[in-house]
């Protein structure tokens, strides 16, 4: 479908796919309410930022980078008028360990219409000049490396900040000792900060816009179920089930063909449903289910919100993200099978603060 009928990210009481498409940086910007995929996140609260300790990864203690967010507002919710959900991942390939979530970070922000930050009214499309809107980086510093808040200062000029010293190492060795001692040339606590990507590579994500149109699978349904049993039919009737059969005993065969035929059965469905839109990124179902890639490692339960209140699957992200943020490789790289994010029913009320919620990483793993 053309990429002119696609939306901005909302919700519409259906399933919304989500597609990426090239976007002048100046587009997506905080007032514009964007949903978005790499760069520097578009930061929705403007302030309280999350801090280093927020942000870090739990395994290796390093600071995520930005990963997309989601504008998801909420009619029915009053402080929820504007809502944001914001993904971090550690970019370290070690950390990223089959079904575990523990290289994720995972946000909710939300503000009433009435708020500290922005007008009433609704945004100007378009590209548009920082300076002349709300931004972070106007009410504190901003790591000039990932957009993060910047707490730390260069020790030498006083002027750069950063979230961690690990972003100060990076920056260092890739341009700031060259221009430390240029004003000119760095930015001041207060400014808004340009990205450094083109200097150091493989910190920040490609930056894309983020549109949805809704799902429309119906029309290929008959066709994708006569097309897996044809799929099943010929593996039947291949030398390499007979092989199989062959090579076990009649209690391991039974054992793995359970297993495996439950999974790729749960494959089929997933390759199935995705077949028709086949660039999607994202699949966007608030109360709904995740389409699971694989018939293994499902949560048996969701940790509850910090309010009390039980938490529901708002999207997930799919695997062909990795195609387009140049990491999906055969090599160590960071991998998932899908991200299923889970919310606050509620959307409890938290001020301007960053609400951490919920993510289920799903991979592929084969039977044992």
């Amino acid at each position: 479908m053309a990429s002119n009928t696609k939306e901005k990210t909302r919700v519409t009481g259906e399933i919304e796919l989500g597609f990426i498409e090239e976007a002048d940086s100046n587009s997506l910007l905080s007032h514009q309410f964007p949903s978005k995929v790499g760069g520097m996140p578009a930061w929705l609260s403007l302030k309280p930022l999350p801090n280093l300790q927020q942000l870090k990864c739990l395994k290796c203690g390093d600071p995520t980078v930005f990963l997309l967010q989601v504008y998801a507002p909420r009619d029915e919710v009053e402080q929820a008028f504007h809502r944001t959900m914001f993904i971090f991942v550690c970019r370290n390939p070690s950390c990223c360990v089959s079904n575990t979530n523990s290289n994720f970070r995972v946000f909710r922000s939300q503000l009433p219409k009435i708020n500290d930050f922005y007008s009433s009214e609704p945004p100007k499309e378009g590209v548009s000049n920082p300076d002349d809107h709300p931004h972070a980086g106007k009410l504190q510093p901003l790591c000039i490396i990932c957009g993060a808040a910047g707490p730390k200062l260069c020790g030498r000029c006083h002027k750069t900040s950063y979230c961690s010293k690990q972003h100060q190492t990076v920056d260092w060795k890739s341009i700031h000792k060259t221009i430390c001692t240029d004003s000119d040339n760095v930015s001041s606590p207060g400014e808004v900060n340009k990205p450094m990507c083109f200097k150091s590579p493989n910190v920040l994500f490609p930056e894309f816009d983020l549109v949805t149109e809704p799902e429309n699978y119906a029309k290929t349904n008959e066709k994708d179920e006569q097309e897996k049993m044809n799929e099943y039919k010929e593996f039947l009737a291949s030398e390499a089930a007979r092989s199989l059969s062959e090579d076990l005993d009649e209690k391991e065969l039974e054992r793995t063909a359970t297993k495996q035929s439950e999974d790729d059965e749960q494959f089929l469905k997933f390759k199935e449903r995705i077949r028709h839109e086949q660039q999607q990124i994202l699949r966007f179902d608030r109360g709904g289910e995740p389409l699971w890639i694989s018939a293994l490692n499902k949560p048996s339960e969701i940790p509850r919100c910090t309010c009390g209140a039980e938490r529901q699957f708002e999207f997930q992200v799919l695997p062909q993200l990795l195609n387009d943020l140049n990491v999906d490789s055969l090599g160590e790289s960071i991998d998932w099978g899908v991200l299923c994010i889970y919310t606050c029913t509620n959307s409890c009320h938290i001020g301007n603060k960053y609400q951490e919620e919920y993510l289920w990483k799903q991979d592929i793993v084969k039977p044992d």
